[in-house]
């Protein structure tokens, strides 16, 4: 694979926001290492990029621990000969009522969706070029706005994700290391599929000003906008991707 080509990590990129991130980034010349903790996904969606004259390569790690987030990035650094960009999309949702709230489901929705920032961030940053610097993109959410019941533990690592972006923005910045985060309203998607309904849709459409759900690809262009050159003097922000519903009087 070309050492010239920018290359980066998308976690849980085997479907969904991911797999298009990842398929758009290849679209655009990056080497993209595609991280799903299930093999199969991960090489369809490779396979799907090469197909289509991208570059991609599997990277099969549990990014919920430290050992499978280091050894990712590790990974693509040694695919590669460099490290340029992170997307930290990986989550796992569970929508409980407080009473409900397990410790299982919070651990585990705090290392998929919150501790694996952290440490991804810590060890993408020190695979950087030190003059290069690079990107690093997370994948909040409008609940991190805005909560609907049963939300507690989602809508909470959500705004936690829009504190790490903004800390680690002040704290690499010194490295041209640029922090940003996309924060997406309800995208259908395989792993959405069983929050959704027909009349929860339709609420949603009409309460949106654009009149529309977003999609996956609507998603991944606004990562690639923070990913890209024409984002350069931007860090610590959140990009709402919400078709104006964070701004409307319903």
């Amino acid at each position: 694979m070309s050492s010239e080509a920018k290359s980066l990590l998308i976690t849980g990129a085997g479907h969904g926001i991911g797999r298009a991130t990842a398929k758009l980034m290849a679209e655009r010349g990056w080497i993209v290492g595609v991280n799903d903790l299930k093999e199969e996904f991960a090489n369809e969606a490779v396979a799907e990029i090469t197909a289509a004259g991208g570059q991609a390569f599997p990277v099969v790690q549990n990014v919920a621990t430290i050992e499978g987030i280091e050894t990712a990035v590790a990974m693509v650094v040694e695919k590669t000969g460099r490290f340029d960009g992170l997307v930290n999309n990986a989550a796992w949702v569970r929508y409980q009522a407080i009473p409900d709230i397990m410790p299982e489901t919070l651990d585990r929705m705090l290392q998929v969706g919150f501790s694996s920032i952290i440490w991804g961030t810590k060890f993408a940053a020190a695979a950087m070029d030190p003059e290069r610097g690079g990107t690093i993109v997370n994948v909040a959410s409008a609940a991190g706005f805005r909560s609907a019941k049963n939300s507690m533990v989602y809508s909470g690592i959500k705004s936690g994700v829009m504190g790490l972006t903004r800390a680690a923005a002040v704290e690499l910045g010194s490295q041209q290391i640029r922090v940003n985060a996309v924060a997406p309203s309800a995208v259908p998607t395989e792993g959405t599929a069983k929050h959704r309904s027909a009349e929860r849709d339709a609420k949603r459409i009409a309460n949106t000003p654009l009149g529309r759900l977003g999609t996956v690809e609507d998603i991944a262009r606004a990562i690639g906008y923070l990913l890209g050159e024409e984002s350069d003097f931007i860090t610590g922000q959140v990009l709402s991707t919400d078709g104006g519903i964070g701004i409307a009087i319903t």
